[in-house]
């Protein structure tokens, strides 16, 4: 299986690794005829202003919307979070806008405020995700086909819709690879 990891900037290297790790084979995705060979995409954190600009600018936003259409998975992480959101608080920047979500980019602060917590998501079993916050969003508002897989009080952290998921931390910088694991059962189902 083919795994597109979107490597306009960010960690995209750190995703190939761990799709690489799990048996899947990665792809670096720069432009839009490489979506066509791929089973699903990574969109990897970074600025998701400049993401969004680049993605526009090299003719991959039309691209992606195309292939989502057409039933590909898409894992967006922190900044691949906030693309993949239909509105995002304060902002007009672009977006695919496919996930029925309301986003808040740098919701828990600044570089400085960064940090590490445990998440308890029941879909990955008891033990908890140790979760990395780099000016993480959060999502602030679900539509009805989103599911909600955990939270960091009332700040979601970790949502799906049918074949979107989205994480406002960035696992590819640990060693646990259980929310790569299920988005490749997403992108199998």
């Amino acid at each position: 299986m083919k795994i597109g990891v979107l490597a306009l900037q960010g960690a995209f290297r750190e995703h190939c690794r761990m799709v690489e790790r799990l048996g899947a084979q990665a792809v670096e995705i720069r432009k839009p005829e490489q979506l066509d060979d791929v089973a699903g995409l990574i969109i990897p954190g970074g600025e998701s202003t400049t993401i969004g600009k680049l993605m526009n600018d090299w003719g991959l936003m039309d691209k992606i919307k195309e292939r989502a259409a057409q039933g590909m998975a898409i894992y967006g992480t922190c900044a691949g979070m906030i693309l993949l959101a239909q509105d995002i608080i304060g902002s007009d920047q672009p977006r695919l806008g496919l996930m029925d979500t309301v986003v808040q980019r740098n919701a828990f602060g600044r570089q400085r405020e960064s940090f590490e917590a445990d998440l308890y998501v029941p879909e990955f079993g008891e033990e908890p995700v140790r979760a990395v916050f780099i000016r993480a969003p959060y999502i602030e508002g679900v539509g009805p086909d989103v599911e909600v897989l955990a939270s960091v009080g009332e700040k979601v952290v970790i949502a799906r819709q049918g074949k979107l998921l989205a994480t406002a931390f960035h696992p590819e910088l640990t060693d646990d690879d259980r929310i790569h694991r299920y988005f490749l059962t997403m992108v199998e189902e």
